[in-house]
């Protein structure tokens, strides 16, 4: 049978196909988006729970579904008294302090240290892990399950760069409480520019910058870090100190680029006062006579640490007991020598012969032989002449490498523009009738 459309019919046959592909398309593209959106989603939802189910630590050991017992070493409290009243047996506490020593002597647990047990959480209380803080940063833990095994670990230490600044009306330390620093601040400022700043000489007025790391575990302080940068001002003279790395080996350096570091350190000590200087006439407080004092008096407590200014070979030590009390001569080269006298004591190790380094412990003030209270007589010789040791020259250490002044120069450039800014806040505070010495870290 033969059928036959009308052209006007089969116009409107082919519209109404044409109308239902279209229908049938878009329905299956919304599916496919929806089904795309949905898996998206899913996706996300999956990322999302990766995250949150994330494992929570504590000294490097997974502690979800533990139990966290912080406690602190009390006085007269050993690791036995610590672990018995948590329930581990003798048996246990014997092995860990026998087979564990290398490790950590729990002999040497200390009390105000904190300890931490690690423990299942059900009916009975039963503890894993026993950890115990040796100081800020280490940790040594104690398994306390089938295997009994001990390793110590460290916390990670997060550096912060911070400033200070302040100026001298007594002493650099005073300068520091004043300012509500850490006083430990004073001593790396003073390592740093220990070759070219004496800090006995240093006058009312002086100022100082300084852009330091600051330490810090669990986001509490632990200490002072390395000092990126600082301007001291001493007798109106600007002297920058800038810490620059080449061949993986770091430096203070000036602005430019010659090292800090010189052949002889300014003093043998830190944090005195001179009681009597360099002289050709000098009234001997015991012998109450007039006489040659060709060294400089420091007056420190008695036990204060004595240093070689330089490297040397100890050519005398002695004792003299109408002179010099306990003695030392250092021969750092072919033309200088220096002397330490009145000292309490020698430090380990110190003997005729001996050769020692720039900065290294060689006694102890004292007040032996002639001398009316504590103090060090430092003298120093060029070519066997007493010469004033305040107003020796000591030739500096190798400089940046031209290799590396390029970058030495912006590195340079950005840490001075960064001393510039703290300087511009710190006079604004010093201006102030009342000023608060803590400035923000300028930011370039």
């Amino acid at each position: 049978m033969q059928i036959k459309f009308h052209s006007s019919q089969l116009s409107q046959m082919i519209n109404y196909l044409l109308l239902l592909s279209a229908i049938v398309a878009s329905t299956l593209l919304f599916e496919a988006c929806s089904s795309n959106g949905n898996n998206k989603k899913s996706e996300q939802d999956s990322a999302a729970e990766t995250v949150k189910s994330e494992p929570k630590l504590l000294y490097e050991i997974v502690i979800d579904s533990l139990l966290i017992d912080e406690g602190q070493v009390k006085r007269n409290q050993f690791l036995s008294d610590i672990l018995l009243g948590k329930g581990v047996d003798y048996s246990t506490i014997d092995y860990i302090a026998k087979k564990h020593k290398t490790v950590f002597d729990v002999r040497k647990i200390r009390a105000g240290n904190h300890y931490t047990f690690i423990s299942t959480i059900d009916s009975v209380e039963t503890p894993l892990y026993f950890v115990y803080e040796i100081d800020n940063t280490d940790y040594v833990v104690f398994s306390l399950t089938d295997s009994l095994q001990a390793w110590k670990g460290s916390k990670p230490i997060e550096r912060k760069l911070e400033s200070a600044y302040g100026v001298i009306n007594s002493s650099l330390w005073n300068a520091m409480v004043d300012g509500g620093f850490d006083v430990n601040l004073a001593n790396k400022l003073s390592e740093v520019y220990a070759w070219t700043i004496d800090f006995f000489g240093i006058q009312k007025g002086d100022e100082f910058e300084v852009l330091y790391d600051r330490l810090y575990v669990d986001n509490k302080p632990i200490g002072i870090g390395q000092i990126r940068a600082s301007r001291f001002k001493n007798y109106g003279k600007d002297q920058y100190a800038f810490y620059f790395e080449q061949d993986s080996v770091g430096d203070y350096f000036d602005e430019a680029g010659q090292s800090l570091m010189r052949t002889f350190l300014k003093a043998p000590l830190k944090y005195s006062r001179i009681s009597s200087g360099f002289s050709n006439a000098r009234f001997h407080p015991v012998l109450k006579i007039y006489r040659p004092h060709h060294g400089i008096d420091y007056a420190a407590p008695s036990g204060t640490p004595v240093f070689a200014i330089g490297e040397g070979v100890i050519t005398r030590k002695g004792y003299q007991k109408a002179g010099g009390g306990n003695y030392l001569y250092i021969k750092h080269n072919g033309t200088y020598t220096t002397a330490y006298m009145h000292l309490k004591a020698f430090a380990k190790g110190i003997a005729q012969g001996v050769r020692v380094k720039q900065g290294q412990l060689i006694g102890y003030v004292g007040s032996t032989g002639l001398a009316t209270g504590s103090h060090l007589d430092f003298r120093f010789f060029r070519n066997g002449q007493a010469i004033n040791p305040l107003k020796v020259e000591s030739p500096p250490a190798r400089p940046v490498d031209t290799a590396n002044l390029k970058a030495y120069e912006s590195h340079v450039a950005e840490w001075m523009e960064k001393l510039k800014l703290l300087k511009t806040t710190a006079d604004e505070q010093r201006n102030k009738p009342e000023s608060n010495t803590e400035a923000e870290i300028p930011q370039t």
